[in-house]
């Protein structure tokens, strides 16, 4: 009998852990990772992390009487967020998912397991890696690879090649908005770190991810606010805020997309709840640890959603700026920074302050200072109370003065720093600044007032019949709106007909100004070209902000200015025609996200060495979604990495009568079967050998 019940015991116990009920959703973290170590030249490791993604909610049952017992908040499964109750999507239970820590040249394998269970198809993107040689591991649903299906799993294998700051998200629909994200710190051995020895400590726990955060699913925000209607305030109605325009941003009425929280680290306060002391209490934050007189790099990230620019400062501390994107810049002390959607900074922090509690603020402007979001994580000195700071927590209070780092819509001057000014540490590739690029392409951003047939039917409610209130301006490239094709042209580009692409120079006869185009929409250019991206943001009707990111390739900011309210691509071409465009071709730091100005410009230049399809995209949720981007082509057919074997396909399907209904073999579910099959097998068999050995034992 005893046998028989250690039998059972070891069945249940080997059962679940085959089909994937194990405890990795508490600890898999990078504190207790292996793969967590000094880094060493030439001793790379292979790092393997398991992700399940699930649809999970915010204060389940999971946080017992969080916050009232702030303990509770700290439970595994516990999501506390700010407070708001709200259904989000996470990777092992947590928010943010795990955080990757590597080193240099590691290889990293994650194994992605889609349990969403409304049924969404998912990839996941690792922001920043660059992928030369792994090109189909960029995770780019419908351009690197097919959406991974429910039940389905993927396995992500690639070399940490280039160190910094990274960060990981999911690339299909909005999911990333709904908490699947996380951080990725691929270090360097000391002897290649280009800020050696103005830091003491480089630690994963100072790790800062910010975004900006809904109190419900986005994809109910998103579909309330195109389809029910958008609000497009004239320009009359800027709010001044200093010498910044605050401007209450486009598509508000039926479905107000106006974030009114953010979350540092998934955690954050703004409901409030009332102790049985009668006292308000609220969900905690996250808290820095710091040592008084040591110095400490800090790595921050956005996982902006909308148009949200976020400014962070530190009360009674400076940041020392070093480095943005995974790249070193020289050093530069400031008071405040702001950070968009996509981009990195990381910044040292000296602790020479009293020893006590210090607010870390971040404050967001655009959209997110219609509503005043705002959110504090805290500094703590070893040795301070386990209290809150004693300053007030506001909107208002985030505001630092002094010295800024990456502008938003303004020009530089002595205490307004752009990303622009800054000097690279590791310009390493003379043939990107030459002075005339192999291929100089200009795209020009715009809301544009145009019967986009998804959201203004031209023959019941066109976009002139309709309120202010309902009109939806389309978020558009040279005037084209970039749609996903039904297949990845990196794995099945001949699955995808050759009229599915175009761009500015092939819309045939059709005026993308008055009639409203959408297409793949592509720039081809040849491998090894240096290539040069004169990227516009016309701001005609609003003064907005568009974080671009780029796939595949850092670039150098060569230029950038704002040149007013509002520009053309003509007048940005008679500049440049002129010479009046600046570039710097000597010192320009190396980035993969940038705003550009609203009513301005940004030179970028890139060494196209990576052949594939890279994604060339606005950062924030909405826009890209609905077509702000577009793909870049690096090479020809014949330059394209080959499709690794058995890699999954997807695409168009249509009946061809008989044809389709002829037989040869019986057709069954193979992939939830095998996984059953594989599952039970193993149950079963490992306590037979056991009995076996138990037996022999007797």
């Amino acid at each position: 009998m005893q046998t028989l019940l250690i039998l059972v015991a070891v069945s249940v116990v080997v059962h679940n852990y085959v089909v994937g009920l194990k405890s990795y959703r508490v600890l898999d973290t990078y504190d207790n990772h292996l793969c967590n170590r000094p880094c060493q030249v030439n001793r790379p490791q292979t790092c393997y992390y398991d992700f399940e993604l699930e649809l999970y909610f915010a204060l389940p049952k999971g946080c017992f009487d969080c916050p009232r017992n702030k303990t509770d908040c700290a439970r595994p499964h516990c999501i506390a967020a700010d407070g708001v109750s709200r259904a989000v999507y996470t990777v092992n239970r947590m928010l943010p998912g795990p955080a990757i820590h590597v080193c240099e040249n590691d290889t990293i394998v994650v194994n992605v397991v889609n349990h969403l269970t409304n049924g969404e198809g998912t990839s996941i993107h690792w922001h920043g890696v660059l992928q030369h040689d792994s090109q189909f591991m960029d995770g780019v649903a419908m351009v690197t690879q097919c959406p991974i299906p429910i039940r389905g799993s993927f396995e992500y294998r690639f070399k940490a090649e280039n160190a910094g700051t990274h960060f990981w998200h999911a690339h299909s629909g909005l999911q990333r908005a709904d908490g699947l994200f996380g951080a990725l710190v691929v270090r360097q051995p000391d002897e290649l770190e280009p800020h050696l020895g103005i830091y003491d400590f480089d630690l994963p726990e100072h790790t800062l991810i910010v975004n900006d955060w809904l109190n419900e699913l986005s994809i109910n925000r998103f579909a309330h606010h195109h389809v029910a209607g958008g609000d497009n305030k004239p320009r009359s109605m800027l709010i001044n805020e200093g010498n910044i325009n605050r401007f209450a941003h486009h598509h508000v009425a039926g479905g107000d997309n106006k974030p009114r929280s953010m979350l540092i680290n998934g955690k954050g306060r703004l409901q409030n709840f009332t102790h049985e002391d009668n006292t308000t209490i609220y969900t905690p934050v996250h808290v820095f640890t710091v040592s008084r007189g040591r110095r400490y790099r800090f790595r921050s990230i956005s996982n902006g959603i909308l148009n949200c620019p976020i400014q962070i400062s530190i009360d009674n501390h400076t940041m020392t700026m070093i480095a943005s994107d995974g790249n070193a810049f020289e050093p530069l002390e400031v008071e405040t920074f702001n950070i968009f959607a996509g981009e990195r900074f990381d910044f040292v922090l000296s602790a020479v302050m009293p020893v006590g509690n210090y607010w870390i603020r971040t404050r967001g402007l655009a959209d997110c200072g219609v509503k005043s979001a705002h959110q504090v994580a805290i500094l703590r000195y070893q040795g301070a109370p386990d209290q809150d700071p004693p300053l007030n927590v506001s909107w208002d209070l985030g505001n630092r003065s002094g010295k800024k780092l990456n502008l938003w819509n303004q020009r530089s001057g002595p205490d307004q720093i752009a990303v622009a000014d800054l000097t690279s540490k590791n310009v390493h590739n003379t043939a990107l600044l030459k002075e005339i690029p192999d291929k100089k392409v200009y795209l020009a951003m715009d809301f544009n007032s145009i019967d986009n047939y998804h959201f203004h039917d031209e023959s019941y409610y066109p976009l002139a019949t309709v309120q202010k209130a309902f009109k939806l301006l389309s978020p558009q490239m040279n005037h084209i709106s970039m749609v996903l094709p039904h297949a990845p042209p990196l794995s099945q580009l001949k699955d995808i007909p050759d009229t599915s692409f175009c761009n500015a120079d092939n819309t045939g006869s059709t005026n993308c100004s008055e009639e409203f185009c959408e297409c793949v929409h592509r720039i081809q250019v040849d491998l090894g070209d240096t290539v040069e991206l004169v990227v516009i943001d016309e701001g005609v009707p609003f003064n907005a902000n568009h974080p671009m990111h780029l796939h595949g390739h850092a670039f150098h900011v060569v230029g950038m200015d704002r040149l007013g309210e509002n520009t053309s691509l003509s007048q940005v071409k008679e500049l440049d025609a002129q010479g009046k465009l600046p570039r710097n071709l000597r010192t320009a730091v190396l980035k993969d996200t940038v705003t550009v100005p609203d009513g301005g410009y940004a030179i970028l230049r890139f060494h196209a060495d990576n052949p594939g399809f890279w994604f060339f995209h606005c950062h924030i949720e909405f826009h890209v979604d609905i077509g702000m981007g577009i793909l870049i082509q690096v090479g020809k057919v014949g330059d394209m990495p080959p499709v690794p074997k058995n890699f999954p396909k997807c695409g168009n399907w249509a009946f061809n009568g008989n044809e389709d209904i002829k037989q040869t073999e019986k057709v069954t579910c193979v992939s939830g079967a095998s996984e059953l099959t594989s599952a039970s097998f193993i149950s079963l068999s490992v306590p037979l050998i056991l009995f076996h050995v138990l037996n022999s034992m007797n």
